[in-house]
């Protein structure tokens, strides 16, 4: 049974609430100075998930807390290497899911700890990169998740950069989502999903997607990741 445009607005407003949250929850990280030199990777981590119970009551997760620096931010998110300590001059992104209210928000962003231009320049490509594909998402009525998916890694080629994922998102919602797994292609915005990204799921909802633009330099060894909502966006955005 589809949903009514009651629901659906309800549910567009809990999903961009809680992406707003997780962008709080970001902001004050740094203003706290949680991603600092000398700190690993997973000490990083559990101060934000910390933050994230003091300041939202945060107590779930709907996937790993990812947060990487230096060479590790080449890897892709089904990878795990080693804990690292973050250096004085490493790019660093995080990657977190919380649950707000059973709503699942899934926000990632990338931080420069140094002076490099070439790794400041990464930072300001990853939001227009995003930017682009959500446009042309948008002007794209029909568009498959292998499309996007094919536009947004030309994207980040024709920036200079290489795309460091074997897709860029995923269906978004409550908690328990519509299942994510490898098994599911359609679930994912990436080769070989060839359904409409505009469809309702099983439960006649409205399908939502996170787009996520990972763009990698091999050679210097670094990457950056940036992701948030792709089919609402949050007022003024």
């Amino acid at each position: 049974m589809e949903s009514t445009e009651a629901d659906e607005a309800a549910r567009a407003e809990q999903l961009v609430a809680a992406e707003e949250r997780a962008e709080e929850l970001f902001a004050e990280a740094v203003r706290r100075g949680l991603i600092a030199p000398g700190r690993t990777e997973s000490e990083v981590s559990a101060a934000v998930r910390d933050l994230a119970g003091e300041l939202f009551g945060v107590r779930r997760f709907w996937h790993k807390r990812i947060v990487r620096a230096g060479p590790n931010t080449l890897h892709p998110y089904r990878e795990n290497p080693p804990d690292r300590v973050i250096g004085d001059d490493d790019v660093v992104f995080l990657d977190f899911g919380p649950i707000f209210a059973e709503w699942e928000a899934d926000f990632g962003r990338t931080y420069v700890l140094g002076d490099d231009p070439r790794k400041h320049h990464l930072q300001a490509d990853l939001p227009l990169v995003f930017e682009a594909g959500r446009s042309w998402f948008e002007a794209h009525e029909d568009v498959t998740g292998a499309q996007l998916y094919a536009y947004v890694t030309g994207l980040a080629e024709a920036a200079g950069w290489r795309f460091g994922g074997p897709h860029c998102g995923h269906l978004v919602g409550e908690f328990p989502h519509e299942v994510i797994d490898g098994e599911r292609i359609e679930s994912y915005i990436a080769p070989g999903n060839t359904h409409r990204m505009r469809r309702l799921d099983r439960a006649g909802r409205r399908c939502h997607w996170i787009l996520e633009v990972h763009l990698v330099d091999p050679e210097r060894g670094y990457g950056g990741f940036y992701e948030q909502l792709l089919t609402l966006r949050r007022p003024g955005r």
